[in-house]
């Protein structure tokens, strides 16, 4: 229980609140430690409450050390994606909600002159884009010296994005703060190991095995395409019989415009997500996704992670995307906090090496599907496996003779 792991009356209340009985294994993990002020490295699964993980002992610290005097931020949260800071702040407010404590919001896409509102608060815990952050820092108009704990969400994310001089410099500007956090939903790569040496000290690193109970449970499967046209044929008949909410995924801007035009078409209601998109235009597009007005969401891959949407049945991979990290992150937009989901690729005849290292890289076949009235007509291309030599086929080594001794 939350009540065991010597968080305030407040805080367990609020977690009671918002629905949640007992902490995930990624809570019970990291509270203990975080809440002695040692410097985290965490990895663990998309869906499997990282949130809370931080955002519990960063609130507690502030309740155990309350704030002398007006000031700036000291809790700083920096996540990669806009949809993934407001939602990181919608769940600050809540699990404060029973505190005093003052909790901020500031992302690119939004007016400077709302920035400056909630900059000029006596803010305890600010979730920020670095980009938009970092132009503050530069004007002056943010001040880093009181920040106490930095927390980077995604930090892979981050890197993925270019981010990693802004966050450094971002990091020298709070040089002063106590403790550090870094959550990642994968650690693997020189990348992540050179940040979170450049950013921590000492981190207890912690990896979350989820339980069996909140391990969420994907089915994946494949439906393989002969052509474009089939592909599509493939999509549409998916999208008309067996969904309930999707995200469906394309590689790029042109590609959605291009899908979103025949879905509509063909009447299907869809919503979409993109990058250089309007701030406003991303917010009203997931709140009609989220409260189930549209039930198709078409994103690239700015969506593949912080969309945090419940009961997400299916995740379609109209176009694989072109690394197998990104693959597990797109499909953890279903079967969010241990429910299930469907995961469906359709792949063409190009496909079949990322498709193989997609493989290769969750250590799992994916299963080959077959909706009768568009079955392929062409078999799936193998590699050819190298055939070994008899031995009696193979070359002899001859030896040089030693020289006889005189």
């Amino acid at each position: 229980m939350f009540d065991q792991l010597d968080l305030d009356d407040r805080l367990c209340q609020a977690v009671t609140e918002m629905g949640f009985k007992s902490p995930t294994s990624i809570q019970s993990l990291v509270i203990p430690p975080a809440m002695e002020g040692q410097d985290i490295l965490a990895n663990a699964p998309t869906g499997t409450g990282k949130t809370a993980a931080f955002l519990l002992p960063a609130c507690q610290f502030l309740l155990d050390f309350p704030r002398q005097q007006p000031g700036s931020c000291r809790i700083l949260i920096l996540t990669p994606t806009r949809e993934l800071a407001l939602q990181v702040y919608e769940q600050a407010k809540l699990i404060a909600q029973f505190t005093e404590l003052e909790c901020g919001v500031i992302t690119g896409g939004i007016n400077y002159g709302t920035d400056r509102d909630t900059l000029d608060k006596n803010l305890d815990i600010l979730v920020a884009t670095p980009g938009r952050l970092f132009e503050h820092i530069e004007t002056e108009s943010f001040d880093c010296r009181e920040i106490e704990c930095l927390i980077l969400d995604e930090a892979d994310r981050m890197l993925d994005m270019g981010f990693s001089a802004i966050v450094n410099q971002i990091s020298a500007e709070a040089r002063w703060r106590k403790q550090s956090m870094l959550f990642s939903a994968t650690l693997e790569g020189a990348g992540i190991n050179r940040f979170s040496q450049e950013l921590l000290t000492n981190p207890v690193f912690i990896e979350a095995s989820p339980s069996r109970k909140e391990n969420a449970k994907i089915l994946q499967w494949v439906h393989l395409a002969d052509d474009p046209a089939h592909k599509y044929a493939l999509l549409k008949n998916i999208l008309a019989n067996q969904i309930e909410t999707a995200v469906v995924f394309v590689k790029t801007r042109d590609r959605l415009n291009q899908l979103k035009q025949m879905l509509e078409r063909d009447g299907f209601k869809v919503i979409w997500l993109q990058g250089e998109m309007p701030q406003d235009k991303r917010i009203d597009a997931l709140a009609r996704f989220k409260s189930g007005e549209i039930k198709i969401l078409l994103a690239t891959d700015v969506a593949s992670r912080g969309i945090d949407v419940e009961n997400i049945s299916h995740v379609i991979n109209y176009d694989l995307p072109r690394t197998a990290d990104i693959y597990v992150h797109r499909i953890g937009r279903t079967a969010r906090a241990g429910k299930k989901g469907i995961a469906i690729s359709i792949a063409e005849a190009h496909d079949m090496g990322i498709l193989a290292k997609i493989e290769r890289y969750t250590k799992q076949r994916l299963k080959r599907r077959v909706i009768e009235e568009l079955r392929p007509k062409h078999k799936e291309a193998r590699p050819p496996v190298k055939k070994k030599k008899p031995k009696s086929e193979k070359k002899k080594v001859k030896r040089p003779k030693k020289a006889k001794k005189r």
